[in-house]
């Protein structure tokens, strides 16, 4: 029996597969996590192509300095989801820095609406990575709820489950997204879930 705070092996193997070098190794690593990356970056951004260039950037460290990922830290989707959001909160930073310098509303008041604006969709981008990465019983769960507006009774027949299960799933879901408010959320790495 592996030790419980052994990485899982797909991560350990994929983080020497990069350190050695393996092309193959990346083109696996984007098929599994590119529309991750861009969902987090166009969630963070905004805008396909800064979202694009995002995309790029991660992949690129990510091939460039395959040992700054440890395995033991955190699973290596929530530490790409970790990367993804600190560079797409520098990108929008210091786009709307530089548009606030240009229009002249270098303001303490603008500073403060930017600082807003960074929160809101680092709290939006965290919410899109809980909803992907929970499991599918609960997201299916939460979507129907709030997707098609169905109640937990409608919710458990379009399931195929009990009402007391479609609650319990539609709690636990809904939970698991409360967190997106939390600046250090369970299981996320330092700097991913607030403003980093």
């Amino acid at each position: 029996m592996a030790k419980k705070d052994a990485p899982p092996r797909w991560d350990r193997k994929m983080q020497q597969r990069l350190a050695r070098g393996e092309a193959a190794a990346l083109g696996e690593l984007y098929d599994r996590f590119a529309s991750l990356v861009h969902g987090l970056a166009h969630r963070v951004l905004g805008d396909e192509r800064a979202a694009d260039g995002i995309t790029r950037e991660v992949f690129a460290h990510l091939w460039e300095h395959p040992d700054a990922y440890d395995p033991r830290q955190c699973p290596l989707r929530t530490w790409v989801a970790a990367l993804t959001h600190r560079l797409a909160v520098q990108r929008l930073r210091a786009t709307e820095t530089a548009a606030l310098a240009e229009s002249g509303r270098g303001s303490a008041e603008a500073t403060e609406e930017l600082e807003r604006r960074v929160r809101h969709a680092s709290v939006a981008a965290r919410a899109d990575y809980i909803v992907q990465a929970m499991p599918a019983p609960l997201r299916a769960a939460l979507e129907l709820a709030y997707f098609q507006r169905r109640d937990y009774r409608q919710t458990a027949a379009d399931l195929g489950v009990t009402e007391d299960e479609a609650r319990r799933r539609l709690r636990l879901g809904l939970q698991l997204l409360s967190t997106a408010h939390d600046v250090a959320a369970p299981g996320a790495p330092p700097g991913y879930g607030g403003a980093a």
